[in-house]
């Protein structure tokens, strides 16, 4: 037992008080008898005996009283179980992902954990609550009770760790208690393994009832034909016996094609047939799963002739005019020495072909090129020198040429997974004529490989930066050097170098990826471009280039959808956003990540538990309840004692 007042215990010498004026009573007096009272001897023995008990009895009722109301106004108190951590801060972590869309016993997830913190959180305990899209620091459920209420379900993945790293970054003088509330789905035990010792973590895992769940995974282009797309939409499934799933094809809202599927596999592709012409809509499905990822919002623009210029010997160039026909490209060849800068900007790729030497100002006018969103394309010459390919590469970074190798290799990997790739082939070719090189450059390269030789070194590589890419051959491809004009690989690999990602295929980005959007406008310095749809607007991070706008997103927009790019109201190009899919299996959940820390049922059971362990027991109202028994009893005795 401690004292919070310890000070006041010096008031116990009053204990000597009551013994003193007892012992004054109890003093003895010598008795004279005379003859009138001599008859009243043997009563005045026996009342004088009765009287002695009385006296003790008050004696020791008084010093109880007073003792125990010393010890009461002392305050005392057991101290408390985890007293340490009485000062410590609480943090909420609550998970609005779109995992949280499921349904429990109560309801969908999130719905019933902000409906336990809003009933079961004191009004007047102080606590922060972060969640993956909104932050209320040093707050009470009291002030932040309508925002809980109209919570939305964030477009960010749930990372713990990037959360539990926001609440360290939030300096405090006192140690932390974290709540975290969440689904686990995802979750992994590297997210907690920086916690600090005095930093306390518990979790509420509310659990899903059912786990089964379809989601549109991706849309793309699976073939293009002379006036049709043919475009290929791949579901996954998340549980099984998915039988009948609606899917729909909308255009402007407007519904352009329908279809029943039955998954086999817990992937299935569906495809769908559109006129090449401008399409601006989604594809939805309905089933009895998250709701958040059964649309895909997709854009696809009428295809325009591709701009493409060759630099180069026109001997060497040839094979070019064969792939950039007219019906699809606005090709042209220059030489370096009849080459007018002026054109470049309005290309969409330029070719380097086995040019001796680069010049300076070509290097800064190419490195602007790609940061607009051109494609550049190196194939260098025999007669380069590697100091004049590494000064141009150095402004992509990730390859530098080393010496040339004279010896013969034969081209035989195909990186199938690579964008340039995604549409050619329907399966892995393994068995076809290999083309050769005779001389090769070295590289250090850490960019990935496009094509490669035998001996896993790269013969094509490709530098991405979001809107664009730099592809780098590591021999000349002249038919005195090779034999690559005459593979089939050329032409796809050629063709797709030249397309603009943004002007051919389909236009669908992540929520929160971030990735650049070029968009060709004329802007003013007073002017700006903003993104917009029915439900949402918003005014992106831009940089004007030229007659271009580079426009980066962050976490915008809010929600998904179609958007319309606009400069003062007039249309200049479609955008399309979606969620990410990372939420869509429920199976992932996986609360044994989080074993070796204390898991609660609900809101109320950890605001208890750090009452009661953190709150002293204090004792003195029993101090005082002792003190008025005994002025009770002490008028009894007084009453009823003779």
């Amino acid at each position: 037992m401690q004292f919070k007042h310890p000070e006041i215990l010096y008031f116990l010498f009053l204990l000597v008080i009551p013994i003193l004026v007892h012992l004054f009573q109890l003093r003895k007096f010598k008795t004279e008898y005379f003859t009138n009272v001599k008859f009243l001897k043997e009563l005045s023995v026996q009342t004088r005996k009765s009287s002695k008990i009385k006296k003790y009895l008050l004696l020791a009722s008084r010093l109880l009283l007073l003792t125990f109301l010393i010890l009461a106004f002392a305050q005392p108190f057991f101290k408390a179980k985890d007293s340490k951590n009485a000062t410590n801060e609480l943090y909420i972590v609550l998970d609005n992902s779109f995992s949280m869309q499921a349904k429990g016993q109560k309801g969908e997830l999130l719905k019933r954990a902000v409906q336990d913190l809003l009933e079961h959180s004191p009004e007047n305990a102080n606590f922060s609550l972060i969640t993956c899209s909104e932050n209320y620091w040093n707050t009470d459920i009291k002030s932040i009770q309508k925002e809980l209420q109209n919570l939305k379900y964030s477009a960010s993945p749930f990372q713990l760790d990037n959360l539990l790293a926001k609440i360290k970054a939030h300096k405090s003088a006192f140690n932390k208690d974290i709540v975290v509330i969440t689904d686990a789905v995802g979750l992994q035990p590297n997210q907690v393994k920086n916690t600090k010792e005095d930093e306390n973590l518990y979790f509420i895992i509310p659990e899903a009832e059912k786990t089964d769940n379809i989601a549109i995974d991706s849309v793309y282009v699976n073939q293009v034909l002379d006036n049709f797309y043919e475009i290929g939409v791949k579901l996954d499934a998340f549980g099984t016996d998915f039988k009948d799933i609606p899917i729909a094809l909308y255009n402007n809202k407007k519904l352009t094609a329908k279809t029943l599927v039955n998954f086999e596999s817990k992937s299935k592709t569906i495809n769908f047939t559109i006129p090449k012409e401008d399409f601006h809509g989604y594809v939805s499905i309905v089933d009895n799963g998250l709701e958040y990822d059964n649309n895909y919002y997709f854009s696809i623009s009428k295809p325009e002739k591709s701009n493409v210029i060759s630099i180069g010997d026109t001997e060497k160039s040839g094979f070019l005019s064969r792939i950039y026909t007219e019906d699809e490209f606005n090709y042209s060849n220059f030489s370096l020495q009849t080459l007018d800068y002026n054109l470049l900007d309005k290309q969409d790729a330029i070719v380097l072909n086995e040019l001796k030497d680069i010049p300076q100002a070509l290097q800064t006018t190419l490195k602007s090129f790609v940061e607009k969103g051109g494609n550049v394309v190196l194939i260098p010459s025999a007669e380069s020198t590697t100091s004049n390919l590494n000064t141009f590469l150095s402004a992509f970074g990730g390859i530098q040429f080393k010496s040339l190798n004279n010896s013969e290799k034969m081209i035989t990997k195909i990186n199938f997974s690579h964008p340039l790739f995604g549409s050619v082939f329907e399966k892995k070719v393994e068995n076809f004529q290999y083309p050769n090189t005779k001389t090769s450059f070295d590289l250090n390269s850490a960019a990935p490989m496009v094509l490669g030789y035998s001996d896993q070194s790269s013969f094509l590589s490709a530098i991405q930066n979001g809107v664009s890419s730099v592809y780098v051959f590591n021999a000349p491809i002249n038919k005195g050097n090779s034999n690559f004009q005459n593979s089939p690989l050329i032409v796809p690999t050629f063709y797709n170098m030249a397309q603009n990602s943004q002007k051919a295929g389909i236009n669908a980005s992540i929520i929160g990826e971030s990735k650049p959007f070029i968009v060709e406008t004329l802007l003013t310095k007073d002017e700006i471009v903003n993104v917009k749809n029915d439900a949402e607007s918003f005014i992106p991070i831009q940089q004007i280039l030229n007659n271009k706008v580079k426009l980066t997103f962050n976490d915008n927009p809010k929600e998904a959808g179609n958007f319309d790019i606009l400069n003062k109201e007039n249309p200049i190009g479609k955008l399309s956003f979606n969620y990410n899919r990372s939420e869509s299996n429920l199976t992932n959940a996986n609360p044994d990540a989080v074993s070796d820390y204390k898991e609660i049922n609900n809101v109320a059971s950890i605001f208890d538990t750090l009452q009661a362990d953190r709150s002293d027991n204090q004792i003195w109202k029993w101090f005082v309840i002792l003190a008025l028994l005994f002025v009770a009893i002490e008028v009894l005795i007084q009453k009823f004692v003779k």
